[in-house]
């Protein structure tokens, strides 16, 4: 199969089980909203080593929030529920609460619930205030600069993880340019987000390693300088390789935009589309990448 030249391997990414919560954040406008979510997905890109993946799904107008201010919707991403609850009352409190003018609400219906707002209002030292509108309860918590507003529960669902696909460039310039124009038309998917830096992943790893004290180490099948050192899955003309995770709130969504993306990373300079996986040995997910064009 090839797209405007460009060959799609007939391979599958191997994505698996998470658990998905999402966070409308508000600010007096967008810049203070944006700010907040910004932080909030910080050291988020996988949860090897950052305990979440996390980023912004897109922003909100302010006639569709829940106190009719600028708003920006922010995913996030954890292997299970406890994981959720200590990585939202970790951001929610050190990056939202903090940040001027912001409240922060629920904006999923979950499947199973953590407390958030219910356990930051402790931080109001006993002069916080308890709200209950239309069967939602947010608490008024008092800072500095006046209050900060936080939905007492957030809602959590199951949810895929590990989605991608690998763009084999001639060149880093032409993989970076296709890598570009593949996540800003992923951006247009909803309830998807591309956590790594920029969208994009550059040191795309593999599960084994020759350090026993390393769970992931450097894919060396795709590391151009490794070729003639290591079994490379690298055709000729191919010289930079960059990845692009995808985690989302359903399978369905997942798949949309990995085909979304690929679609758009067919430019000029690139080789070929292949995608991450273990054989089926990692994940519950297959995405087959010829499967998402017929």
């Amino acid at each position: 199969m090839h797209i405007n030249g460009v060959e799609i391997e007939n391979t599958f990414a191997e994505a698996f089980k998470m658990r998905g919560a999402r966070l409308i954040i508000t600010g007096v406008n967008p810049r203070w909203a944006m700010t907040a979510a910004q932080v909030t997905t910080g050291f988020a890109t996988s949860v090897i080593a950052c305990g979440c993946e996390a980023g912004i799904e897109g922003e909100i107008p302010a006639d569709q929030t829940p106190d009719g201010r600028p708003g920006v919707s922010v995913l996030v991403f954890t292997m299970g529920p406890k994981g959720m609850e200590d990585q939202l009352m970790r951001r929610v409190g050190q990056c939202i609460m903090t940040c001027p003018t912001t409240a922060c609400f629920n904006g999923l219906e979950g499947e199973k619930w953590v407390k958030i707002g219910g356990t930051l209002r402790y931080f109001g030292d006993g002069f916080q205030i308890s709200k209950l509108l239309e069967g939602r309860r947010f608490w008024r918590i008092p800072v500095m600069e006046g209050e900060f507003l936080v939905e007492e529960k957030f809602g959590i669902k199951k949810a895929v993880g590990g989605g991608n696909f690998l763009i084999l460039g001639e060149s880093p310039k032409a993989a970076l340019a296709a890598a570009e124009r593949a996540v800003e038309a992923m951006k247009q998917v909803p309830g998807v987000v591309m956590p790594f830096p920029g969208g994009v992943v550059r040191s795309g790893s593999k599960t084994t390693s020759k350090y026993k004290f390393l769970r992931a180490s450097t894919n060396t099948a795709y590391c151009p300088t490794l070729r003639r050192q290591t079994e490379s899955a690298l055709p000729q003309g191919v010289n930079s390789v960059l990845e692009i995770v995808i985690d989302g709130l359903d399978e369905e969504s997942v798949r949309e935009a990995t085909r979304v993306g690929v679609e758009a990373a067919c430019q000029p300079g690139v080789v070929r589309i292949s995608a991450g996986n273990y054989g089926g040995t990692l994940g519950q997910y297959q995405i087959h990448l010829w499967e998402l064009f017929q």
